[in-house]
Formats: C-alpha cells, structure tokens, sequence
C-alpha cells in the first residue's frame, strides 16, 4: 500500500516508467546518442541485423512522411486472376522495366499477413491496377489482423459505383 490505497502491481508501474523514461532520453540529445550507439549495436550481430534492419527500414517507409513510397494503396488480381490482394504503390517510374517490356508498368509491394515487413515486389501493368480510398494506416491494419479489421467505407460511393458498372 503506498499513498493509502493499493498499486495494481508494481510491474505496471514499472512498465509506464520505462516507457516515460525511454521517451524522454528518445528526445534529449542524449538519448539520441544513445539510440544510434544501440544501433549500431544491433547492426553488427549477423542474424539480427538482417531482421533489424528489414523492420527500421519497413517502418521508416510507412511511418515516415517523406517521399511518395507506401503513399497510395491498391488492389491487384495476384496470385492469379479472380483473387485480389491489397497492396502499396511504390515506384511509378520504372525506366528500364518500362523500355524493356513495352509496358506502362508501376511497382506495387504486396504484405505478407500478419508481418508486413515481408512480401513480394510485384511490376504490374498501370491499367491492371485498382486505386483504393483506403489509407496506408487502415491497409497495414487490415494485413496485420489478416482481414479482421476493415475500414469503413462510404455507402454512397459505393452505390455510385455500382451505377457506373456496366450491367452484364
């Protein structure tokens, strides 16, 4: 009993102090220091470094504001046609692929579910690719609870679209 009443469990106190203290050493200069010294730790240890570095650079990519990567979400029929799979714009100048093929391709990553930080980098034609309303965020939700967490959608578009197909 401390203060007069009692603490639910002094790992929880525990745990809401690491997690204050890490945050504020995350935002001194010390601290930053000190995550780049860790860093560079995590880097040497050969197994590690190659998980490591794959989950930094993922979550730089989805988190980070810079750049057009991980910025537009789509669906493409994969891994055959009738299936659909949602999947992250990435790259839409493709120089090389584009002379090579003859075709307006685009580079669209593909996460494995419930990790994705692993997945397929898939070059898809343009016209092939559907472009969703979905944002990065509520898409990477989806792959990580594998399709138990779907964003919302307005109904109204949705009857929009359905007007706009045409009938078979």
């Amino acid at each position: 009993y401390l203060l007069g009443f009692r603490i639910p469990g002094p790992a929880i106190v525990l745990t809401v102090l690491a997690v204050f203290l890490t945050g504020m050493l995350a935002a001194n200069l010390v601290g930053r220091r000190l995550l780049r010294v860790w860093d560079a730790t995590v880097q040497r240890i050969p197994l590690v470094r190659s998980i490591y570095g794959g989950a930094k650079s993922f979550t730089e990519v989805i988190l980070g504001d810079t750049g057009q990567s991980f910025k537009q979400v789509v669906l493409i029929e994969y891994p055959r046609k009738g299936l659909y799979s949602i999947g992250f714009l990435t790259a839409t100048e493709l120089a090389e692929v584009q002379a090579r093929t003859s075709e307006d391709v685009v580079c669209v990553f593909v996460p494995t579910t419930p990790n994705p930080t692993s997945g397929f980098i898939l070059l898809v034609p343009r016209q092939d690719v559907v472009y969703l309303d979905m944002d990065v965020e509520a898409a990477v939700k989806m792959v990580v609870s594998l399709g138990v967490v779907v964003p919302q959608w307005d109904a109204a578009k949705a009857a929009e679209l359905a007007r706009a197909r045409p009938a078979p």
